[in-house]
C-alpha cells in the first residue's frame, strides 16, 4: 500500500515550531517511502479561521520546504460530515446529550469528591421522548456524543510500540456541538477515510483521542489507519513550552533571519537518537529519518541551539546557494567575498556589515600613528592578493620587531574599526589598495 500522510493546521494563527515538527516528520516519511502528502486545512470553525492564516500557513511551508501533493479545505465538505453523522445516529453510535457545561461540570466535581473517573455518565441515553421534548422546549440544544463500545481498543504504534486504549475509562467523546458546529474529530476521520490516509503522525496528546477515532473509523466502514505519537516539545528547561509557542512562529524566525534548514535540522533531530547537526538540504534529513529513533522522553526545544545551527548552516553553504539572497541585500562582492565571511556569520544579513566594512565608510581605530604610516609605506607594491598580508607582516615585523597581538591587531583595527573578523589575508584584496591606504591614513 502507497503511503498517504496528512498535515492537519486549523488557520486559526501561525504556524508556529510544534506544528511544524509534526509536518515536518510526516514529510520525511512520506518522501521517504515515496508516498504522499496532503495539506488539509481544518477551517471548520468558521468563526476563527481566516484566510490570512491560511496563506500564511501556506508561505511558511513553502519557505521551508515542506510541499505537499494534494490539499483541499474543511469548510467545503459539511455535507459530507452531515452524511457521516446521520450514518452513525441511524446506528444508534450518535445520540443527543442535553447537559450544560455547568451540569457535567458538577458531575465531574461529585465523581472526583467520591474517588471516581470523571467519565460521563451516559444519563442523557436513559431520557424520554417527553424528557427530551421538554429540554427542547426550554430552548435547550443537544450536544451529540458517539457511544464507546466500553472494551479495549489496541494497535502497533510507530513510535510508542504495543498501545491500548481502554474505551470503558473514557467519556462518550461529542462530535457535534449545541450549535451543530464540529468538533475536531469527526471531520477529522471522514476527510482521512475519503482521502486514502494510510499514516497519521501526531503528539502524544493524542493517543486517548486516536483510541475513540479507531472505533469511529470502524463505525463508518473505513480502515484505521496505522498511528504514530510522537513525545511533545518542551522547553529547554524541561518546562511547558506552550505558554512560548506564540514567540516561536515560524514568521518571526524567518523575520529574525533564521535559515529554513536550520529550523528543520533541529525539529527533525530532537526527541531523536540521531546528534542534533546542521543540515543543508532536506534529503539528507529525508534519508536518515526513522521511527526507531524516535525517544519516549520530552523532546527539549532550545532557542540558542536553533542559533547555534544557523550558523553552522551557512558556515557549509557554497556562494552559488546565496548569491541571489546576497544580491537582493546589496552585499554580493563576489565569491571570494562569501569565503572569507562566511565563518564569520551567524545570520546572512549580516554579510551587509561586512560588505560595508569593505566598501566603507568605515572609521578606523588607529592607536599608534607612527606603525599605521610605516605599515602604509611597506605594503606590498602593485594589486593585493590574498599573499599580501603574509609578505605585508613579514616585512612589518622585521622592520618593527614587533610580533603576534602587537604586530597584528593594529593593522585589523585601522583597516575594519573591528577588533575580530574575517581573516585578514581573505580581507585585505577584498578592500583593495586605495582603502587600505586611505584607512592608514586615519
Amino acid at each position: 500500500m502507497t503511503t498517504k500522510v496528512r498535515f492537519a493546521p486549523s488557520p486559526t494563527g501561525r504556524l508556529h515550531v510544534g506544528n511544524v515538527r509534526t509536518a515536518l516528520t510526516n514529510v520525511l516519511y512520506a518522501r521517504q517511502t515515496g508516498g504522499t502528502v496532503l495539506l488539509r486545512i481544518d477551517d471548520t470553525d468558521l468563526e476563527r479561521s481566516t484566510k490570512a492564516y491560511e496563506d500564511g500557513i501556506r508561505a511558511d511551508l513553502e519557505w521551508l520546504g515542506l510541499n505537499w501533493d494534494e490539499s483541499f479545505n474543511q469548510s467545503g465538505r459539511f455535507d459530507k460530515y452531515k452524511a457521516a453523522a446521520n450514518k452513525l445516529k441511524s446506528l444508534g453510535l450518535l445520540y443527543p446529550a442535553y447537559e450544560t457545561e455547568d451540569e457535567l461540570d458538577r458531575k465531574r466535581k461529585i465523581q472526583r469528591a467520591q474517588g471516581k473517573p470523571p467519565v460521563y455518565d451516559r444519563a442523557a441515553l436513559d431520557l424520554t421522548d417527553a424528557q427530551k421534548a421538554a429540554y427542547e422546549a426550554e430552548g435547550r440544544k443537544p450536544h451529540w456524543r458517539f457511544k464507546l463500545s466500553g472494551k479495549p481498543v489496541s494497535w502497533t504504534d510507530l513510535v510508542r510500540g504495543d498501545t491500548t486504549i481502554d474505551t470503558a475509562s473514557l467519556s462518550d467523546p461529542i462530535l457535534i456541538r449545541e450549535d451543530g458546529s464540529y468538533l475536531y474529530t469527526l471531520p477529522s476521520v471522514v476527510d482521512d477515510i475519503e482521502a486514502g490516509i494510510t499514516t497519521i503522525i501526531r503528539g502524544e496528546d493524542h493517543v486517548t483521542n486516536s483510541g475513540a477515532q479507531i472505533e469511529i473509523f470502524e463505525a463508518l466502514g473505513g480502515e484505521a489507519p496505522a498511528f504514530g505519537h510522537k513525545a511533545l516539545l518542551v522547553g529547554a528547561d524541561g518546562g511547558k513550552l506552550s505558554k512560548r509557542l506564540g514567540t516561536l512562529a515560524i514568521s518571526d524566525l524567518r523575520e529574525e533571519g533564521l535559515e529554513p534548514m536550520a529550523i528543520l535540522s533541529l525539529l527533525a533531530k530532537i526527541g531523536t537518537s540521531d546528534p542534533i547537526e546542521p543540515v543543508t538540504n532536506l534529503q539528507a534529513l529525508i534519508d536518515s529519518f526513522s521511527f526507531d529513533k524516535f525517544s519516549r522522553a520530552p523532546a527539549r526545544f532550545d532557542p540558542a541551539e536553533l542559533h547555534r545551527l544557523n550558523a553552522g548552516v551557512l558556515h557549509a553553504l557554497d556562494y552559488v546557494d546565496v548569491k541571489p539572497r546576497l544580491a537582493a541585500m546589496g552585499a554580493d562582492d563576489g565569491e571570494a567575498f562569501w569565503h572569507a565571511v562566511r565563518p564569520n556569520l551567524e545570520k546572512l544579513s549580516d554579510a551587509v556589515d561586512w560588505h560595508q566594512l569593505i566598501a566603507g565608510p568605515v572609521d578606523p581605530v588607529i592607536e599608534d600613528a607612527a606603525y599605521a604610516r610605516q605599515a602604509a609605506e611597506s605594503l606590498p607594491d602593485g594589486k593585493l592578493t590574498t599573499r599580501s598580508w603574509g609578505e605585508w607582516t613579514t616585512t612589518l615585523k622585521a622592520e618593527t620587531g614587533r610580533k603576534g597581538k602587537d604586530l597584528f591587531l593594529p593593522l585589523r583595527l585601522a583597516l575594519t574599526g573591528q577588533r575580530h573578523g574575517p581573516d585578514m589575508s581573505e580581507l585585505l584584496p577584498l578592500i583593495g589598495r586605495e582603502r587600505v591606504l586611505r584607512r592608514l591614513q586615519g
